[in-house]
């Protein structure tokens, strides 16, 4: 058995008061010996279930009393009298006192077994809600990338979006780039998942020429997923051409470079 498989399974908190079989007491000791930090685990959790025992004992019922003298068929304290030594007699058996040393140990017990299960209970709620809040989250991605694959197909789509493929120029021939630029609106959108990805410490970024100037149009992510989404840049109530050139990261307020990519509008 792993070690997590012991410590999730509740075997050494059964151990901490005595409630395991043979078999099982003889796989917690085989675990103190694979993994020393175990036993003192084990050790601490003892001294938190006697701390909570002494804490939350609860006060003896005042029908505590009549019950214990009908079991030692009582009805009142006997009186005390003054006896020599060799006159004192016990006044109630041997026996008698273990029927109630045996009542508070199996109280005890019950109070211990409670702590450890609540202890038990509270670790399994706390791993479940744990796996519930992963979940979530991961639902809560989904349902994020469900939105802004919506958002993307709108605007490919949408009677205003005017698609304009990037040709080539240092880039290989089969490398290019797309931007959807949204006459209503001048926002501009660039998909630009046919580019490869940008070496370390570089980052393309780009330009729209409006006037004969480059203008600064935002930098692009690139790497992994993120290529494959349309990406939102500045918006441009005109322009003549856009750009992609090769930066260093984070991008330059004017570019010495020549474009990776263009497209003439």
């Amino acid at each position: 058995m792993k070690k997590e498989d012991i410590i999730s399974s509740g075997l050494l908190e059964m151990y901490a008061i005595g409630s395991t079989t043979p078999e099982e007491s003889a796989m917690v000791h085989q675990a103190f010996i694979n993994w020393p930090d175990i036993k003192d685990e084990v050790a601490a959790m003892e001294e938190t279930v006697e701390n909570y025992a002494l804490i939350n004992a609860a006060p003896f019922s005042p029908n505590v009393k009549d019950k214990l003298f009908t079991e030692l068929n009582l009805t009142q304290l006997p009186p005390i009298t003054l006896q020599s030594e060799e006159e004192i007699a016990p006044v109630v058996s041997i026996s008698k006192y273990k029927k109630i040393t045996t009542i508070a140990a199996a109280s005890i017990a019950l109070l211990i077994g409670s702590a450890i299960l609540n202890i038990v209970y509270f670790n399994k709620y706390s791993e479940v809600k744990n796996q519930y809040a992963q979940r979530e989250g991961e639902v809560a991605k989904i349902k994020q990338d469900e939105e802004e694959e919506k958002a993307a197909i709108n605007i490919v789509r949408s009677k205003y979006s005017l698609p304009l493929k990037m040709k080539a120029d240092l880039a290989p021939k089969d490398v290019d780039a797309k931007i959807y630029w949204l006459t209503n609106t001048g926002e501009v959108y660039i998909d630009p998942s046919n580019l490869p990805n940008a070496p370390k410490g570089m980052q393309y970024q780009l330009w729209a020429i409006v006037d004969g100037k480059a203008i600064d149009g935002g930098l692009i992510k690139s790497g992994n997923h993120e290529l494959l989404k349309l990406q939102k840049m500045k918006t441009f109530g005109k322009a003549q051409a856009f750009a992609v050139t090769l930066e260093v990261e984070g991008g330059v307020e004017a570019s010495k470079e020549k474009p990776y990519v263009i497209v003439s509008l």
